[in-house]
């Protein structure tokens, strides 16, 4: 059976990206307006209230504004570390009344017939995670808000077959544009994000086995598609697709 990936959306704005895999539907977070979730998966035809759970990265505004309409609205259970989802508690994010499955770090989730390893990032969160969605015959990766190229990160893509990879920031861009100083820190710093090149530089030593990689969570401000895969194209090299999630709409299925 097929793995699908679908990003609803990627990106400061929001992020929302829809898994299948061996009869099992999830998300992962919940960034975007339940509205707009509902539409963008019903243009696969995918009905929203078909999703078994809303995996939950981190409590960063982006990733979770949302998360109480998908309790509310279409009773889907987040599953989430015990800090985030304190956090996303104190930010009204998150209903207390809905179904929540809480999990520390590091753990490996069974949702149904799958899988789910939960990788620690060192992003500016309380407690973030990147998540492995494991079907057996294909590993899945959504790893983004990473903060830096960690110690574990290789070996996480090197066992993938398809990746959701941070791709953030172009450095000249950034650089040179009108972000204050301190925000511009933050980004390249050790709990922000990682740049195209590190991006590139990641897939290129460690995706051997990848049949295709989504760059995502590009920066409207620092960044562009076109840039971003250049990037790619020219320092990385790969040998697989490499496409771009969108910061404002749904993108096509991605299929392992």
């Amino acid at each position: 059976m097929s793995t699908v990936a679908i990003s609803l959306q990627s990106g400061s704005s929001g992020n929302c990206i829809f898994v299948e895999a061996n009869g099992v539907r999830l998300l992962v977070d919940a960034g975007i307006s339940g509205k707009q979730a509902e539409l963008r998966l019903a243009h696969h035809g995918i009905d929203i209230r078909s999703v078994h759970g809303v995996l939950i990265t981190h409590e960063h505004a982006d990733h979770v504004s949302c998360a109480h309409v998908y309790q509310k609205k279409f009773h889907l259970p987040l599953y989430a570390t015990g800090k985030t989802w304190a956090a996303m508690q104190r930010y009204r994010s998150a209903s207390a009344h809905g179904e929540v499955r809480l999990f520390s770090a590091g753990e490996t989730l069974k949702i149904g017939a799958l899988r789910v390893e939960t990788l620690s990032t060192p992003h500016d969160a309380v407690d973030g995670v990147a998540y492995v969605i494991d079907a057996g015959s294909r590993r899945l990766g959504v790893l983004t808000d990473l903060g830096h190229v960690f110690t574990e990160l290789g070996p996480a893509v090197a066992s993938l077959d398809g990746v959701f990879l941070e791709s953030n920031y172009d450095p000249d861009m950034l650089e040179t544009g009108d972000y204050p100083m301190a925000l511009k820190r933050r980004i390249r710093g050790p709990a922000g994000h990682l740049s195209n090149l590190e991006s590139a530089n990641v897939l290129k030593a460690h995706g051997k086995r990848l049949l295709w990689a989504c760059l995502a969570h590009l920066s409207q401000n620092n960044n562009t598609p076109r840039i971003a895969l250049h990037t790619h194209r020219e320092h990385g090299k790969h040998p697989f697709p490499v496409h771009a999630a969108r910061r404002d709409s749904v993108t096509d299925a991605l299929v392992l």
